[in-house]
């Protein structure tokens, strides 16, 4: 039976040589398997004489034996192997230092709409919200905006589908002067509100976006007074920037919402922007038109109203020239903001 040491020397080889755990059970069929050379031996057994046959019998039970305790130990061998490669992949270097959380922060357009609504909630002036999805009317039409007044065309307004209960069209609201509406059809005389939010138009440059943020502001009484404008925007601005420094200007211009209107200007005493006229908002005596479509009579009921980009207050605010920069999240831009 020296058939049965070699068997048992040529598998121990074998499974030496393996390298793949599924190629180790392919050979151990060679020599375990139902056509293996060792079960092909405990097959001949019923050719021997009764006592040949059970000393053989023992020989090659023995041989299987080994034969196993081999193929078991490659396995091992092998599962070490492939658990250590594992291990190595994906190894963590605990000497590199530690990923803290970040921090976050608050956005620069955000922080100039939080300052905003706190300088003009001192004062007495409520903070009204609306849809950004607005009809024509509240739009355009309450604001005394002509039916062909270019902010209506498809160059300018971002139409939606769809349809108000008139069967005209809806928007994404292109200034944020229909919250002012909104909030006076609802509320009686003396009205003071600012209307900060997002707006939509179809524009976009290093100085436009087409969406930006505005806020709205709406003071009517029986006796508001464009000295009222006046005194209450300066005063907002020499707040918000925080110095007495600076010059403000009331330029003639049009807008169909108001009557006289006015471009706001103003100049910084120092700094980068020293000595330069810097266009701010527009603002004016409420139209009386608008004031009637308030549901008030204009005969009676007088104000202002202002709007300016927020935007264009943080740029000048924190000393940023592109506007893009807002809207890119760059997060080596917004930590400086944190």
């Amino acid at each position: 039976m020296s058939d049965v040491d070699d068997i048992v020397t040529s598998a121990v080889e074998a499974f030496g040589r393996i390298a793949d755990p599924d190629e180790l059970e392919r050979v151990k069929a060679q020599f375990l398997g139902k056509a293996g050379s060792l079960t092909a031996m405990l097959k001949s057994l019923g050719k021997l004489a009764p006592e040949e046959r059970r000393e053989a019998g023992g020989r090659i039970n023995a041989a299987k034996d080994r034969i196993e305790a081999a193929l078991l130990q490659r396995r091992e061998v092998l599962a070490g192997a492939a658990l250590d490669a594992r291990l190595a992949e994906e190894a963590l270097d605990v000497t590199l230092p530690g990923r803290g959380q970040g921090l976050g922060g608050i956005h620069p357009v955000v922080r100039t709409w939080q300052r905003i609504e706190s300088i003009f909630g001192s004062i007495g002036f409520d903070i009204a919200d609306g849809p950004e999805i607005e009809t024509d009317w509240y739009n355009f039409t309450a604001l005394n905006n002509p039916e062909n007044h270019p902010a209506r065309s498809m160059q300018d307004t971002f139409y939606v589908e769809g349809a108000d209960t008139a069967g005209l069209p809806l928007l994404l609201r292109t200034h944020t002067s229909p919250m002012q509406v909104r909030y006076a059809c609802n509320h009686r005389p003396p009205i003071k509100v600012i209307a900060p939010g997002r707006t939509y138009r179809v524009d976009s440059d290093a100085t436009h976006s087409p969406m930006f943020h505005q806020v709205e502001g709406l003071w009517i009484d029986e006796n508001v007074s464009f000295a009222d404008l006046k005194g209450v925007y300066t005063d907002f601005l020499r707040r918000f920037f925080e110095t007495d420094e600076l010059q403000v200007r009331f330029r003639p211009s049009y807008f169909p919402f108001t009557e006289p209107s006015a471009e706001i200007d103003m100049m910084f005493a120092s700094g980068p922007q020293k000595g330069r006229w810097l266009e701010i908002s527009g603002a004016g005596q409420v139209h009386p038109t608008v004031v009637r479509n308030f549901g008030l009579d204009p005969e009676r009921y007088i104000g202002f109203a202002f709007g300016s980009g927020l935007e264009r207050l943080s740029m000048l605010r924190y000393g940023i020239d592109d506007l893009r920069l807002f809207f890119d999240g760059d997060l080596s831009f917004l930590k400086q903001f944190r």
